[in-house]
């Protein structure tokens, strides 16, 4: 005789705050991202273009557990169906324009091939495609609607009544996450491996009574950086995992409080993960962000000297300040 399922798990009202919090903390991230890529030109390189769709994929991704942990489903509803397939999507999106990342800097640093626009058509394709084609069959053969929160946090996901659930688990989520755990590591250590190669090969040619190392600050901060990238997608993500394997085992330790805030904020927080790691923790583009707002609170204080004006223009510079060239400002814009 087959066990009895699980109980839905209740949310508290401090579970949820904590987890709408994580949501509005990735929504800001994610945005913060497209702004800049969209404000600064000079930094739209492949990466970080590859990074602004997923940013989108997270922005989505956000809006959309935002309104599942809001309402708490309690049952299968057309706004549960609406909410699960938008968060299906853009979570499995997510998924592979991660791993998108991750092959086009090996492809590019490791195996040195030339990249156009063929390869990222491919990545639209599949990063776009694959999650749209598997949502609309999902939604199309009723597979979407409320899950009882065992394998969430108050949004709907698969339907606790179709008999196939496991199958539809694995695909719209849970087979792609365990691959991004696999693949991720695998591709960041061979990058890093080429790279530690390529700084001992140089290291050879470098005098040896150099007064100065050849950059250790930055390239000990773009390591971390290799290294911190599947870590913490993995510490975001694993207690999703926890709590799926939980579920399959029928166990009560799925509905553990600690394992739901967990998984609400690592399901949801991958937007603000990524503006910490690509903005706030790099260095151009922190550098640029806190400019302009320097930039703007200067404005703002020196706007009554415009209007004393008749014209209404700013007061100009003394002749004589020390004002930095471009070659001095250069350095400042160095990526880390």
């Amino acid at each position: 005789m087959p066990p009895e399922p699980l109980p839905p798990t209740q949310l508290y009202a401090s579970e949820r705050v904590v987890v709408l919090v994580s949501c509005v903390l990735s929504f800001l991230g994610s945005s913060l991202l497209v702004c800049t890529h969209a404000l600064w030109p000079e930094l739209r390189t492949r990466p970080r273009q590859l990074l602004l769709y997923l940013s989108l994929a997270d922005l989505l991704s956000a809006l959309s557990y935002f309104y599942g942990v809001l309402q708490d489903f309690d049952r299968t509803s057309w706004d549960c169906v609406l909410q699960g397939a938008l968060s299906t999507f853009s979570n499995t999106s997510s998924f592979f324009w991660t791993m998108a990342v991750a092959l086009y800097l090996y492809i590019t640093i490791v195996r040195g091939s030339p990249t156009g626009t063929g390869l990222l058509c491919c990545f639209h394709a599949v990063s776009w495609g694959v999650p749209l084609g598997i949502t609309v069959a999902a939604v199309a053969l009723k597979k979407i609607g409320y899950d009882a929160s065992n394998v969430s946090v108050g949004w709907c996901w698969v339907n606790l009544d179709a008999e196939d659930r496991l199958l539809w688990m694995l695909l719209t989520g849970k087979v792609w996450e365990i691959l991004a755990y696999v693949t991720l590591p695998v591709l960041y250590i061979l990058i890093k491996k080429h790279i530690n190669r390529a700084h001992a090969a140089l290291s050879e040619y470098r005098p040896i009574l150099s007064r100065t190392p050849a950059f250790p600050p930055r390239t000990s901060i773009a390591d971390k950086k290799l290294i911190l990238i599947p870590v913490i997608f993995i510490i975001l993500r694993i207690w999703s995992t926890v709590r799926f394997i939980l579920t399959l085992c029928n166990s009560p330790a799925v509905q553990n409080s600690v394992l739901v805030v967990l998984h609400g904020i690592g399901n949801t927080f991958q937007g603000g993960a990524n503006c910490i790691m690509f903005v706030l923790c790099t260095r151009v583009v922190r550098t640029r962000l806190f400019s302009s707002i320097c930039c703007c609170r200067y404005d703002e204080l020196d706007w009554p000297l415009g209007r004393s004006n008749s014209h209404w223009q700013r007061p100009e510079p003394h002749k004589d300040r020390d004002v930095p060239g471009p070659e001095r400002t250069k350095p400042l814009l160095s990526s880390t």
